[in-house]
């Protein structure tokens, strides 16, 4: 049960003329202005590119942190006796370079071969080595224009060709959009499953008709949420080979602070992987990161128990939104979208930062009026609720 909000926010002093002040801004991390003296000395490349704003990481105290989607729950402990337990002489020695014990155990998790995994420094490292490998044709990149916002910075940073496909006017990818026409048709194709920012996620049968339909191009679905409402595509990965699935240990096993993230495909493409990989950084997994991944796979009891509590929470959170006068869209990921049809989303933002409650606020076309919200632990989201209730009162 989440605790009742407005006990919640009096607790913390958020009521009335307790309020603690912060500064408030909608992206407190400014990019970094350019010293002209010294751009000269860029590649031409690194003047053309806008790169991705990560979510904030503040220091604010009694802070309620909802930004960046994080698992509000610990890992494994299994996990975290492993990482101790990899500490020691033996970090004076390079780790394994193809990670081979994670593979493995990835491997036996979903069914696969081992030749099928591929392992790298978060998913986001993943993701960059498929936009090389796999990603850059004669033909457009395809992905929707309400998604993860890295994307267009990869095809910027390796001239990658790429058309944006709407959503539809209830932000779900519509899958007709994605079928060939003719000689219309995509060099290859990503999309997460749910899609990030809205949570919005397809049915699996969906997903199989964008890959099956599209035989001749890559079909890489990103994952990245997937373990807290979605049906992961890796069923489909022996199926068609031009298939590849993405995943991370940032979200559903509560190991962001490790950077380890996967792959699973078509021996074919992982080895496409591979080869940009070993061109790149052959040692992309340390000792501690592979170890903690490995015990955090085999130990799916507390796997699912802590996503179970994410999801309960969640729906918990949804009803109140909308209690509230929010629309929220569906969600089958660990945070919700919501915007309020009388406030705007930039000053909601603010007002909540001002609360030490820091949430995503986007300015982008069509969602600039929504918050991505992070569902955290029910009593971060008691509290979150009683600061909206007394904000609207306001």
């Amino acid at each position: 049960m989440i605790p009742s909000p407005g006990n919640m926010a009096a607790k913390r002093g958020l009521c009335g003329g307790q309020r603690q002040r912060f500064g408030v801004a909608d992206s407190p991390l400014e990019p970094l202005t350019a010293d002209t003296s010294m751009s000269r000395y860029w590649s031409a490349v690194v003047h053309g590119l806008t790169p991705y704003v990560p979510g904030e990481q503040p220091k604010l105290d009694n802070l309620v942190k909802l930004n960046t989607n994080e698992h509000p729950y610990g890992p494994s402990p299994r996990a975290l006796e492993a990482i101790r337990a990899a500490t020691g002489e033996a970090l004076r020695l390079y780790p394994d370079p193809n990670a081979d014990a994670l593979k493995a155990a990835l491997a036996r998790r979903h069914g696969l071969q081992p030749q099928q995994i591929f392992v790298g420094n978060g998913s986001d490292e993943v993701l960059a080595h498929a936009f090389m490998a796999l990603l850059k044709h004669e033909r457009a990149l395809w992905f929707p224009d309400v998604t993860y916002s890295f994307y267009p910075v990869y095809c910027g940073l390796y001239g990658i060709a790429h058309r944006t496909v709407p959503l539809a006017a209830d932000y779900s990818i519509r899958v007709e959009d994605y079928l060939p026409q003719g000689e219309d048709r995509a060099g290859a194709i990503i999309f997460p499953n749910p899609n990030a920012p809205t949570g919005r996620a397809l049915a699996l049968a969906e997903v199989e008709r964008i890959v099956a339909a599209n035989p001749e191009a890559v079909v890489l679905v990103d994952e990245a949420y997937v373990d807290f409402g979605g049906e992961s595509a890796i069923a489909l990965v022996d199926k068609y080979p031009n298939l590849l699935v993405v995943h991370t240990f940032s979200k559903s096993r509560s190991l962001a602070g490790l950077r380890v993230g996967f792959a699973a495909g078509h021996a074919g493409l992982i080895e496409a992987l591979e080869r940009v990989k070993n061109s790149f950084n052959s040692y992309p997994l340390g000792r501690l990161a592979i170890a903690g991944a490995v015990a955090s796979v085999e130990d799916e009891e507390h796997f699912r128990a802590s996503c179970d509590k994410v999801i309960a929470t969640r729906e918990t959170l949804l009803g109140q939104m909308r209690a509230l006068g929010f629309e929220v869209l569906p969600s089958a990921a660990n945070f919700i979208f919501a915007r309020h049809p009388a406030r705007d989303g930039a000053e909601l933002a603010a007002e909540l930062r001002k609360r030490a409650i820091i949430v995503r606020h986007f300015k982008a076309p069509r969602i600039d009026q929504f918050l991505r919200i992070t569902v955290g632990t029910d009593e971060q989201c008691a509290i979150l609720v009683g600061a909206l209730e007394e904000i609207l009162r306001g």
